[in-house]
């Protein structure tokens, strides 16, 4: 069995190059938006502003400037993160998303429906329709090529390494280290997303070296399965439940009172 594969992202050492976004695009023939022809998005350089069923990589711009000469760029190739406890795969009702022996998470087209229920239950918006196929469609971490021994095309056309691939628990090593050379060069706010196995989510086979709130990079502090708020949603629902039945009884016996005065007047008339 081989070991979780996934990626460690330093978005410390991103250039917003979209060399991952191009190979990505290139390797799984995903198509073109509005073919080819989208109008510019104005947002800095971001024109993809998010994954979705045709972009499966999403390079984020992020501007924090006070003044022209006075700020930093924040960047980070965004992708499915391949949560060890994957809120699509536990509500797809066709089966059509598995777990790989890779640990990461893939959904099988041909056995998809389109029902969108994984779309709804992702927490970090990963996962969306692709206009061709008809079928939800995200990262699939290259499992064509990890199957024959390579490298998922964005992680190998990362000029910077960035992206970096490789078994889970050696790049939890090796992000540690990265975040300690960081805070060590004065760096505080150098911090991992998604690492901790305990964590959220039982943690991320795709996390990320980050410099500023999880927000500011629009991933959410806390993530949560869908099933989280079952028993809450659960208990909710048998309170309606009985405070709809405690009203209709209520009814029912104002109904029936009003009936005998009705007939008692009438007998009285009589």
């Amino acid at each position: 069995m081989p070991e979780p594969m996934g990626f460690f992202t330093d978005t410390t050492i991103c250039i917003g190059c979209k060399a991952c976004e191009v190979a990505c695009k290139n390797w799984n023939q995903l198509p073109a938006r509005a073919g080819g022809v989208a109008e510019m998005s104005g947002q800095s350089y971001d024109n993809t502003l998010r994954l979705d069923g045709l972009h499966w990589r999403h390079v984020a711009f992020i501007e924090q400037f006070e003044e022209a000469y006075d700020g930093r760029w924040l960047m980070m190739s965004d992708v499915c993160k391949h949560c060890v406890q994957a809120g699509c795969l536990e509500v797809c009702p066709t089966g059509a998303i598995i777990r790989t022996e890779f640990d990461t998470v893939v959904i099988q087209s041909d056995v998809c429906n389109g029902c969108r229920a994984c779309i709804a239950a992702c927490p970090f918006g990963v996962i969306d329709m692709n206009p061709v196929s008809g079928t939800a469609q995200k990262c699939t971490l290259c499992y064509d090529r990890l199957s024959a021994g390579l490298e998922p095309a964005c992680s190998q056309a990362c000029p910077t390494d960035s992206i970096q691939f490789g078994t889970v628990e050696e790049l939890r090593r090796r992000a540690q280290g990265r975040v300690d050379q960081l805070q060590g060069q004065g760096e505080s706010r150098a911090r991992l997303y998604g690492a901790d196995p305990e964590g959220p989510l039982g943690g991320l086979n795709a996390f990320f070296l980050l410099v500023d709130e999880p927000e500011v990079y629009g991933l959410p502090r806390e993530p949560e399965l869908p099933s989280a708020r079952l028993a809450g949603s659960g208990a909710m629902s048998v309170l309606g439940g009985m405070v709809v039945g405690v009203l209709g009884l209520l009814g029912l016996r104002k109904h029936r009172m009003d009936e005998n005065v009705r007939t008692g007047a009438d007998a009285r008339a009589s």
